[in-house]
């Protein structure tokens, strides 16, 4: 597997005695795509802000492709581009001006690539940026990272004001960056995002990991949902193993099953049931399943996004 494109160990990140990073422990391996989930105050933007070597840690360390973020900026942000949920760029310079100054900096750029990103995100480059929406400032800084091909992608809610045309232009974008090994670390609050877009999810409370792992292993975390209607009365489903949450409405009755559904199935079987309905829980669910109260709107310092 070689030097990961992203690992941290108890990384962390304390004002006083607010802790917005609390013993990271975390390893993205090269080529993957990964999302970071949590509402504002979770701990996302201060992981970036480490990983990027603009705020110091209080504690632990973190490495891109093997460099020290804090000690190594400059070789480390040589391999990468970052996205911010919003960038203040310069007004009086068209988009073409601000992208070629961007790339000047970065050091490499694949022009044809620009181009196309440019069409694709339907950007008239030849305008002031003071001019733009919020959008096509959005646009802006996506095509500034991605036309530089980096190996790492640090994308901080980056799509941001797009419409939802747009996001499936920026979707389209990732894949294909995952399809030639370009390691992507996306911090979100759009769930349908995070679920089509990504490997691997990791969920932050109150700056703590609480989980990681593919939809997959997370699902665990969340009951199957079950809607079953019935051509007599509906039976008792209190007792049956794993069920919960039982909600009636005439002949229909919902709940949730957590662990092997085969008891409800042999309930229900003998039961006269005339359709069945089910569905595993969506990202969103999963998410839930973490976040009933959380202190993430408390008044916590603007770096504990």
């Amino acid at each position: 597997m070689g030097v990961p494109a992203i690992q941290s160990v108890g990384l962390s990140k304390r004002y006083g005695d607010f802790y917005a990073l609390r013993g990271l422990d975390l390893e993205v391996a090269r080529g993957e795509v990964v999302g970071f989930l949590g509402p504002n105050g979770a701990g996302k933007t201060t992981t970036i802000r480490l990983l990027l070597g603009l705020i110091h840690p209080s504690a632990g360390t973190a490495e891109i492709f093997g460099l020290d973020c804090h000690r190594k900026p400059v070789e480390v942000h040589r391999h990468l581009a970052y996205v911010p949920g919003e960038a203040n760029l310069w007004p009086t310079l068209t988009g073409g001006e601000t992208l070629h100054l961007l790339g000047q900096v970065q050091g490499s750029v694949d022009p044809i690539y620009r181009d196309e990103l440019i069409q694709r995100f339907d950007l008239d480059a030849s305008k002031r940026v003071r001019t733009y929406s919020k959008g096509n400032r959005q646009k802006l800084i996506l095509i500034a990272a991605l036309m530089t091909r980096p190996d790492l992608l640090l994308l901080d809610e980056p799509t941001s004001g797009l419409d939802p045309l747009m996001e499936q232009a920026f979707r389209h974008c990732i894949h294909e960056a995952g399809e030639r090994g370009q390691t992507v670390f996306l911090s979100s609050h759009i769930l349908s995002e995070v679920e089509a877009l990504c490997d691997r999810v990791g969920i932050l409370r109150d700056g703590i990991l609480v989980d990681m792992g593919t939809l997959a292993e997370l699902r665990h975390l969340s009951s199957l949902t079950v809607e079953a209607t019935f051509d007599r009365s509906v039976p008792d489903l209190s007792r049956v193993p794993g069920v919960n949450s039982v909600e009636i409405e005439g002949r229909v009755v919902r709940c949730q099953v957590q662990g092997t559904v085969e008891p409800l199935l042999k309930v229900l079987a003998a039961s006269g049931v005339h359709e069945l309905l089910s569905h595993e829980p969506s990202l969103e669910e999963l998410f839930l399943a973490h976040y009933g109260r959380t202190s993430g709107s408390d008044g916590s310092p603007p770096d504990a996004g």
